[in-house]
C-alpha cells in the first residue's frame, strides 16, 4: 500500500474541506458578477449585488422572527422573484424550504403544512384564500403568513399580514449566512403529486442540490451568462434546481408568473432568453401559438423537456421554430431531471428526419451526477439491451433524495436493493439509451397483450388536428381492458372518432387501436402533466 498506509496529518480541515451547498454559487456570483443581471421580472431588474443583499436581509428578518436551523418555511407562490429568492434566503438561515403546489386543494395544503411542520409561509396575494382555508382546516396552529404582493400583476398588498418587502426592509444586509456544517443537512422538502392517497414528503440535502447544479451545467453545455426563463414551476423539484444553478454560470433568471405562448414569445423577443425547460405541453403551446402570440427572435433557444415522453411529431415541429430540444428524465425523488438524451451526431446525423426525432424522444443516459441509471427486471437483474425487453428504470447516485419524511417504510421500499425504484417501465437499446414504455400503472393489458399508452399517444399526435392527447385503459368485458383516447384538438381544427381510430390503425397493430375517442380539454397539473388518474375515472364511466 506504500505511503497510503500512513496518512498521519492528512485530515479534513477548514482549509481543505467545505461542505457542498448551492448557496456557495450565489456568494461567489455576488463577488464575481456584482453588476450583472441576476433576476428580471417585468420592470424589476436585480443585479447580483442587490440579489445577494436582498436575500441576506430576508434571511436576517426570518431569523429575527425566531426561525431556527431545521425549521421549515413553506411558500405558496408562482414563479415570481420572492420564490427565486426563497431558494437562497431560507437555507441561508439553516432552515428547510418547502415550496407547495399552488394548484392543490385546501385540504392537501393543510396536510402539507401539518406534516412538514411549517413555521412560516410566504403567500402570494392571489393565493391568500387558499392559505387561509388550509390553516382553518388544521387542528393546531398553522404557519405564520407573510404576504407577497405583486402589484405589477394586479395583486397589491391587502394589509392583513406582514408584507414581504416590509419584512425584508427590517433585515440586516450584512447578515452572516448559516452555511451547513454537514452537506447531508436538509435543504428542501418537496411533496409528490399524491394522485393516490396523501402526498409523500421528499427531502433533499445540500450535497445533492450542489452536485445537481454542477451536473446540469455539463448536461446543458452551459457557457457564461445564459438567460433562463422560469417556465418549470419552482414548486416542482425546486424548478429542476435551475435557479440554484444560474449563479454558478452568472446567468439571469427571467421570472414568468403565468405561462402562455404569448409570455414565452415575449420573453424570447424582449429578454433574449436562451434557455428554459418545460413539459411537452409547453412544446405544444409554442408550436400551436397563433400569429398574434408569436414574436420573432434571433437567438437559437435551448429547451429541455421532461414529463410524459414527447411525441416525435411535436419534436419535429418545435425544432423548425428555432429551438434545440433535449429530452431529459427524472422524478421529484431525484431533484428533477437526471438523464439526458445526449445527441450522437456521428451515429445519427445522417438518419432521416423522422428517425432522428424518434431517437430524440428517448430518455437517454445518466447525467454526470448519477452513478447509474438502467433498466432491471423484478429480480433487479439487468434486462437485455435489445430495445424490446421491458423492465423498471432504476437509479442510483448523488441526486437521489434522502428519503420520505416520517415514512421509513416507504423509503426502504423505494431504495430496496441499493437503487431507487422509479415505477417507470422502459426498454434499453443496444447503445444503452433507455426509452420509457409507460408508468407501471399506465400499461394497458388487453387480452393478455401489453399496450404502451405512450406508443398509442405518439401515433395520435401525428394527426394534423391534434394538439394533445392521453390514452388510458377502459374496462372491457371481453378483453379486460382496451385503449381509450382523450384528445384535445388544436384551435379551429376538427376531427371525429372514426378519423382518429382509422389514423392510428394505419400506424399500429389493430389491438393497439383506441376503441373509443373522447374530445375534451385534458385535465393537467401545474407542471403541465396530464392527470391520467382523472381520465381513468372518466373512462370507467363511459
Amino acid at each position: 500500500m506504500g505511503w497510503l498506509s500512513d496518512e498521519t496529518g492528512l485530515d479534513k480541515s477548514a482549509a481543505n474541506y467545505v461542505p457542498l451547498t448551492p448557496l456557495s454559487h450565489l456568494r461567489r456570483a455576488a463577488r464575481i458578477y456584482p453588476d450583472h443581471e441576476a433576476l428580471v421580472y417585468g420592470n424589476i431588474r436585480t443585479t447580483y449585488r442587490n440579489y445577494h443583499r436582498r436575500i441576506s436581509q430576508f434571511a436576517s428578518a426570518l431569523t429575527a422572527m425566531g426561525l431556527k436551523s431545521g425549521d421549515v418555511v413553506a411558500t405558496l407562490l408562482p414563479n415570481i422573484p420572492a420564490q427565486a429568492e426563497a431558494h437562497f434566503s431560507v437555507p441561508a438561515t439553516g432552515a428547510v424550504l418547502n415550496t407547495i403546489n399552488i394548484r392543490l386543494d385546501a385540504d392537501t395544503v393543510a396536510y402539507i403544512f401539518g406534516h412538514g411542520e411549517a413555521k412560516i409561509v410566504l403567500v402570494d396575494t392571489a393565493f391568500l384564500p387558499l392559505a387561509e382555508a388550509a390553516i382553518a382546516l388544521m387542528d393546531g396552529p398553522g404557519p405564520k403568513i407573510i404576504e407577497v404582493a405583486d402589484p405589477q400583476a394586479g395583486f397589491p398588498a391587502t394589509g392583513k399580514y406582514p408584507e414581504y418587502e416590509q419584512v425584508m426592509a427590517g433585515g440586516d444586509a450584512d447578515f452572516a449566512w448559516v452555511m451547513p456544517a454537514d452537506e447531508w443537512e436538509s435543504i428542501t422538502l418537496n411533496y409528490t403529486s399524491g394522485t393516490t392517497g396523501r402526498p409523500k414528503g421528499v427531502v433533499y440535502h445540500h450535497r445533492g442540490a450542489y452536485l445537481q447544479t454542477m451536473g446540469l451545467s455539463v448536461t446543458w453545455q452551459l457557457s457564461l451568462h445564459p438567460r433562463y426563463l422560469t417556465i418549470v414551476p419552482l414548486f416542482h423539484c425546486n424548478g429542476w434546481c435551475h435557479t440554484w444553478m444560474m449563479p454558478l454560470v452568472g446567468g439571469t433568471v427571467v421570472c414568468c408568473r403565468d405561462v402562455s405562448a404569448k409570455a414565452i414569445y415575449d420573453a424570447l423577443a424582449d429578454e433574449n432568453v436562451t434557455h428554459f425547460g418545460g413539459a411537452p405541453i409547453v412544446l405544444n403551446m409554442i408550436v400551436n401559438a397563433t400569429d398574434d402570440e408569436r414574436r420573432p427572435f434571433m437567438q437559437r433557444v435551448n429547451l429541455l423537456t421532461a414529463g410524459a415522453p414527447p411525441a416525435a411529431a411535436t419534436l419535429t415541429k418545435i425544432e423548425t421554430c428555432g429551438f434545440n430540444v433535449m429530452h431529459v428524465y427524472g422524478l421529484t425523488e431525484t431533484y428533477g431531471h437526471v438523464t439526458e438524451c445526449y445527441w450522437n451526431e456521428a451515429a445519427w446525423g445522417g438518419l432521416p428526419r423522422d428517425d432522428q426525432m424518434a431517437i430524440k424522444a428517448r430518455q437517454g443516459i445518466a447525467s454526470p451526477m448519477m452513478d447509474d441509471v438502467t433498466v432491471m427486471d423484478a429480480n433487479m437483474t439487468q434486462t437485455p439491451m435489445d430495445g424490446k425487453t421491458q423492465g423498471e428504470i432504476m437509479l442510483r447516485g448523488n441526486a437521489v433524495m434522502k428519503g420520505y419524511l416520517k415514512n421509513p417504510a416507504a423509503t426502504a421500499t423505494a431504495f430496496e436493493g441499493g437503487y431507487f425504484h422509479s415505477g417507470d417501465i422502459a426498454v434499453q437499446h443496444p447503445d444503452t439509451y433507455f426509452q420509457i414504455s409507460d408508468r407501471a400503472k399506465d400499461i394497458i393489458i388487453s387480452g393478455g397483450e401489453n399496450i404502451s399508452s405512450v406508443e398509442v399517444e405518439g401515433a395520435i399526435m401525428h394527426h394534423h388536428a391534434v394538439s394533445l392527447c392521453a390514452v388510458v385503459a377502459k374496462p372491457d368485458e371481453k378483453w379486460g381492458e382496451v385503449p381509450c383516447a382523450f384528445v384535445e384538438l388544436k384551435e379551429g381544427a376538427t376531427a371525429d372518432e372514426a378519423q382518429i381510430i382509422s389514423f392510428v390503425r394505419a400506424r399500429l397493430a389493430g389491438f393497439k387501436t383506441p376503441k373509443q375517442v373522447v374530445f375534451i380539454e385534458l385535465p393537467k397539473t401545474a407542471t403541465g402533466k396530464v392527470q391520467k388518474f382523472e381520465l381513468r375515472k372518466m373512462a370507467k364511466e363511459l
